[in-house]
């Protein structure tokens, strides 16, 4: 049996085992020992039992707090105030904040092993997203979260689980950020004898508190971030003028619409361009490609004309008018990314290659400019993989393609991206025989 097979028993396993425990708690009528009248009432019960046999009694808790909140049972929180009317406040803090996260770590690891592979499967997109920001900021997220118990913590516990965070910080932040509640909710259960129901904990005043507990990640973030610009900030000798409030590096299509929409709010905007105006998207990739998907969806379309309940359909074409097509294509395109455009929009346009020597400071050539903001949008090149031999092999990119007159016979791509794939099927419909090369385990991954 292999890995995959071992995993899907495993899977199917856990499945019936948490099955066949939800089944013995609802017909056993188990929940109902976690209601507030059921504690309210065998109170004096289970302090008597913790005088005379204090570690029975712990344990006994312990298992049935870790057992509810892995769960995902409701009743954590009258669990926590019966634990404080039991124990006290300081063995009451104890216990709970332990049980507390051995019990919603199990629930995090129980989602990331039954659930955590589909999602990342059949989401792909969304999920990296959500890992990058996790990766940056998951801390402060799951610290808020466990901070403001707005949010119930079954649902932070198995929306945790199917992220990349690690199980020590899941462990550690938890342990931290339930605490304050934690201590809450424990010095409640102090005087649980006289609440009369649940909602006498959570008043105005409290949530209040837990509310603003939430935000302190953020503020401390905040802070801590405008003390490392000002460590940062503070090498650099700031210009009294500045000869632009923002200077964009890069114009392509990012490039152009930062331009567009500073000078369209009065901002005095500079932008640079070594190469040409309209980046990759004008020259190389969106407008381009989609000229050649066009005809060669006519050859295709001609090919089939009998699938489609025409007849037989004659189609003749010479490859270097449909590249010369393309070029064309581009040529109409280009005015709207012209510096002649952005320069009537109020762009002062700048060609030459940029080198930032300070966040204020930019040389252009031999000019040195000085600006309040500077934004980065260069855009990617092509990657030539290191294969033996390979500059010996006339090759193009995605970028130099676009030059081709002589349709080929065989193609190889490298790479089955966005770009590989529609140059793949616009030269498979003219009558080239592709083969695709991807590395990862399938086509589009990023999009997919």
């Amino acid at each position: 049996m292999n890995k995959m097979s071992k995993q899907k028993s495993l899977k199917f396993l856990l499945i019936i085992l948490i099955g066949v425990l939800l089944l013995v708690v609802y017909k056993l009528g188990l929940r109902e020992y976690l209601n507030f009248d059921y504690l309210k009432n065998n109170l004096s019960q289970v302090q008597a039992s913790f005088a005379t046999n204090p570690f029975k009694t712990i344990v006994i808790y312990f298992a049935v707090y870790i057992f509810a909140t892995a769960l995902s049972f409701p009743g954590a929180a009258i669990l926590t105030i019966f634990g404080g009317a039991v124990f006290g406040s300081l063995y009451g803090v104890l216990i709970v904040s332990f049980a507390s996260t051995i019990g919603a770590t199990l629930s995090f690891w129980v989602t990331r092993f039954l659930l955590k592979d589909y999602i990342a499967h059949n989401f792909y997109s969304q999920v990296s997203t959500i890992n990058k920001n996790i990766e940056k900021e998951g801390v402060f997220y799951l610290l808020s979260l466990r901070l403001i118990p707005i949010f119930p913590f079954f649902v932070v516990n198995m929306g945790m689980g199917l992220t990349s965070i690690s199980s020590y910080l899941f462990f550690v932040v938890s342990q931290i950020g339930m605490l304050p509640a934690t201590i809450i909710y424990i010095y409640a259960g102090l005087e649980f004898s006289k609440l009369t129901s649940l909602s006498g904990i959570l008043n105005p005043k409290i949530i209040v508190v837990l509310v603003v507990l939430g935000t302190l990640p953020f503020i401390a973030k905040f802070l801590l971030n405008c003390f490392k610009n000002y460590q940062l900030y503070k090498k650099f000798k700031k210009p009294k003028n500045f000869d632009f409030n923002m200077l964009v590096i890069g114009g392509g299509a990012a490039g152009l619409v930062t331009s567009f929409i500073s000078a369209a709010m009065k901002a005095k905007v500079a932008l640079v361009e070594k190469d040409k105006m309209g980046g990759d998207c004008l020259n190389y990739g969106c407008v381009p490609s989609k000229a050649l998907i066009k005809s060669s969806k006519a050859v295709h379309l001609a090919k089939n004309a009998e699938l489609l309940g025409l007849k037989k359909i004659q189609i003749d074409f010479e490859f270097a008018e449909v590249m010369a097509r393309v070029k064309r294509v581009v040529a109409t395109v280009e005015p709207h990314d012209s510096v002649k455009r952005f320069t009537g929009l109020g762009v002062e346009c700048i060609s030459g290659e940029a080198k930032i020597l300070s966040p204020y400071e930019v040389k252009i050539g031999e000019r040195v400019y000085t600006t309040q903001n500077i934004t980065i949008t260069t855009g990617s090149k092509p990657l030539v993989p290191k294969i033996k031999g390979i500059e010996n092999a006339n090759y193009v990119t995605s970028e130099t393609i676009w030059d081709l007159k002589i349709l080929p016979k065989k193609f190889l791509i490298i790479g089955c991206g966005p770009m590989g794939c529609e140059l793949a099927q616009c030269f498979t419909r003219f009558g080239s025989e592709v083969i695709m090369i991807e590395r990862s385990e399938r086509i589009l991954i990023r999009e997919d």
